[in-house]
Order: structure tokens, then sequence, then C-alpha cells
């Protein structure tokens, strides 16, 4: 009697549930707990929630429960069904387990804790449970979570891609700014990828986006410039993808100047290629005399690194108006250089001036997305790579959705 009653606390069961048996096996450390109901009583219909008497019993299952003593703990019960007029035979909901559930509710709710802490491989050790209920048990989390989501949407808003694997295959991600949280992840890099994110969202909600922070990857601007109610004033072309641009194009005159210079026997450009990408006030020391001979010399990978410093100016003023002025000045120089990769450069950002200009109506950046990019690179090496794409969007889902993951205990403690 008192190991029942035992039981029927530490599983939380209130009436008409009870304890009426309870199996333990020293041996294979393992405990069954056996409950039933008494006779006679009604139960509601899970959809209608009207009461009808029982018609029968499922066949008995066992749900796995957190372990008791060191031992595996497993709930067993016969689930009642009713017959309800309007909805057909139903099995009743059962206070201690969704429906379809291994686990019951309070398993599943540590479960969670412990995978948002470790690897999958980690938290299936620690629950003495295969890697695949543990996956599974997140699956359902993140199911249940996007589940709970409505259709609202992110009023400042990131959009970045994230490489999931070689071959240039790529994933979406939608991020609010503000919560620091994935808002939507996209199997792949497409304008209908991103599209199919925004149609399941309301055009009054859509009309609520206040500004986008993205690179200027021209499906990403389609999508945007099609779906979203002045989508096209609202497109912030993020501050540092533009500078990484720049950066990108230092580089080229780098490599186009150093194959020259090897070819008259010359290699003062070899080994240089980081030092022309940092800001000037973050050379590090022990290279800064260095660099200075470097520049000062008549090089052309000098001149270029001279255009993308002074570009960063660009970004000190408070004004549009006064930022515009002296991009025209910028600009002037930039196409003038004679150096083809810079004047790439220059003209792409001039195609693309009236959205790098709307950073100073609303100054957001894909910060937030490059540190989610981060955090969800160390999921990926947790667990070491995800064969299946699908299987890594839940994981990201799972740790950087902000999602509400936990199933309702039904008056579990």
């Amino acid at each position: 009697m008192q190991d029942r009653e035992l039981y029927r606390q530490l599983l939380g069961l209130l009436p008409p549930w009870s304890v009426d048996e309870v199996k333990l096996d020293i041996d294979g450390k393992r405990v069954d707990v056996f409950v039933g109901h008494p006779d006679g009583l009604k139960w509601p219909c899970p959809i209608c929630r009207k009461e009808f008497p029982l018609k029968d019993h499922s066949d008995e299952r066992a749900w796995r429960h957190l372990d008791t003593c060191q031992c595996k703990t497993y709930l067993h019960a016969k689930p009642p069904r009713v017959n309800c007029p309007e909805h057909g035979v139903r099995q009743v909901i059962l206070p201690w387990a969704e429906d379809m559930a291994r686990f019951t509710a309070v398993f599943e709710r540590f479960a969670i804790d412990v995978l948002q802490e470790c690897s999958i491989f980690g938290a299936a050790e620690i629950l003495n449970i295969s890697w695949d209920e543990a996956f599974h048990i997140m699956c359902k989390a993140v199911n249940r979570g996007l589940g709970r989501k409505d259709d609202s949407v992110p009023s400042l808003m990131g959009i970045d891609e994230k490489a999931i694997a070689k071959g240039q295959q790529y994933m979406t991600i939608v991020d609010d700014i503000q919560k620091g949280i994935v808002d939507y992840v996209g199997e792949t890099r497409t304008k209908d990828c991103l599209k199919n994110y925004f149609k399941t969202k309301s055009i009054e909600n859509l009309a609520k986006i206040k500004a986008i922070a993205t690179d200027m990857w021209e499906p990403y601007i389609s999508a945007i410039k099609e779906c979203i109610p002045g989508g096209e004033e609202k497109i912030v072309f993020d501050k540092y993808h533009v500078l990484t641009y720049l950066g990108k194009a230092v580089d080229d005159v780098r490599k186009e100047e150093n194959k020259t210079l090897k070819a008259e026997g010359i290699d003062l450009l070899n080994g240089t290629k980081y030092l022309w990408l940092y800001n000037e006030e973050n050379i590090p020391s022990k290279s800064k005399e260095y660099f200075d001979v470097l520049k000062s010399l008549n090089l052309k990978t000098g001149r270029a690194w001279a255009i993308k410093e002074l570009f960063r100016e660009f970004y000190e003023y408070s004004y549009a108006a006064w930022a515009e002025r002296f991009w025209k000045r910028w600009n002037n120089w930039a196409t003038h250089s004679r150096l083809i990769p810079i004047v790439e450069a220059a003209r792409t950002l001039g195609r693309h001036i009236k959205n790098i200009l709307t950073y100073f109506r609303h100054p957001i950046t894909n910060a937030t997305s490059e540190g989610l990019n981060s955090k969800i690179q160390t999921i990926k090496k947790q667990s070491y790579g995800f064969s299946n794409p699908d299987h890594f969007e839940k994981a990201i889902y799972f740790h950087c959705g902000g999602l509400d993951l936990y199933p309702v205990s039904h008056g579990i403690p």
C-alpha cells in the first residue's frame, strides 16, 4: 500500500487515476507502475469535452518516466475510450502524457532541459535513451513550439544565409533583431524560399515591419520588394557586409599585384593578406612597423586599402544627407582609381546606395544574425554535422528559435 501511494505522489496522479500495482525488478534496475481507475465513470471527449460513458479501453501501453532510485521507471495503463456521437470513438486525454507519446510529460520536460545544455549524443547518454529517442523528443518539442507561434513578424528583421555543407549549399535564416532569436529557417537561399516565409504572414503584419537588415543578394531583395508593403524603403544593406565587400576588393587587388611582383622576383606581399583586411586601429602591434613600411611604398594594394579605410567614415555621420555628400566624393575617387576590383565594388555599391543610406533612418545591422550563425555553427559541430538538412533545421529552431517547447503537464508537477 505504501509503495502505491509513494508512486501516486511521484507520478502526480489525481483522481480518478490511482496506482494499482508496483513491480520492482532489482536485477534489471526497472520499476513498472500500473495505474487504473474506478468503474462507472464518464469521460470527456478529447475534442468537444462533452462527457460520455466508457466504451472500452485501448491496448495496454507503457510510458517511460523519470528514474526512481536509479531504476528505469515505466507507467502502464489501458487508455479509456468514449464513443462521441459527433466525433466518433476517441481515446480520452491522459493526464501524464501527450497523445501518441512514448514518454511522460515530466520526462519530456526534463529531456528538453538536458538537450538544451548538451549535444544529442550527450543527452541520450544522460537520459539513458537512444539517439533516435532523444532526437524524436527534440523534433516533437520544435513542432509543438512552431504550432504555438502566431503569424506575428519581427518589426526589425535580419535576413542572412548560412552555409550548411560543402558545394555551395546554404540555408536562409530570418531573425528577430530585438529578441535575438531565429524566426524562420529556409532550406535554400532562393527568392521562393524567402517568399514562402512571407506568405505565412498576413499583409497587415508584414506592413508593420520597420526595417530589414540584409546583404546585397538579389533573390532576397526581390522577395522583399514583392511581398512587403513599401519593402524597397525598408531594406537596410548590412554595414558589415558592405565593408566586407570592399575588403574583398582590396584582397583582389593584392592578389593581382602579388602575381606581378612575384614574376619580377619580389615577394613583398607574400603572407600579408590579413594585414590589408584589418582596420587601421586593429593592426597587431607586432606587425604595425612592417605594415607602416608597406603603406609607405607606392603599391596598388596600399591605395586600395586607403580607399577602403576612408569609406569607414561614411558610417560616422549622423544624417543621411551628409553621408550622401561624403559618398559622392568617395565614389569619385574610387571609380577613378584605375584599380579594377575597387572600381567594380564602388559601382556595385553605387547601384545600391539608396538602401545603404537607409542605415541612417534605421541603424540596424546583421550583428544579431552573425551571433546566431556562430551559435548555429556550434550546434553543427556538437552534432558532428547533419547529413539531413531537416535535422539541422530542427536543431536550429530548438536552440535558437525562442519557442515554447514544453509539453503541457496536465497537472503533473
